[in-house]
């Protein structure tokens, strides 16, 4: 089985659609907007296990805004806001 995600385009996580099934390539918390600091962002998703070279795959997303979105990080499922899941870019 050959590894696919160097050919699929990066994006952030926060744009991806329900159904999206992918790979972290890393973390860019200065573009995510959030209120958090950039440090205290970026230690926040690697404690919940945002971090590079983990499969996610978006579950579930709230009816109101499509926020917040129910994400599968390797064997766990999470529920983050999208604004914060725009500092996870995957391919």
């Amino acid at each position: 089985m050959t590894d696919t995600t160097d050919t699929r385009p990066h994006m952030p996580l926060g744009l991806a659609q329900l159904g999206y099934t992918g790979v972290i390539q890393r973390l860019a918390a200065q573009q995510a907007g959030s209120s958090l600091s950039d440090v205290e962002l970026e230690s926040r998703l690697i404690e919940l296990g945002f971090v590079e070279g983990a499969r996610v795959e978006i579950l579930h997303e709230g009816l109101v805004g499509r926020d917040p979105i129910a994400v599968r990080v390797d064997s766990i499922t999470i529920a983050v806001r999208r604004r914060e899941a725009m500092a996870v870019i995957v391919a």
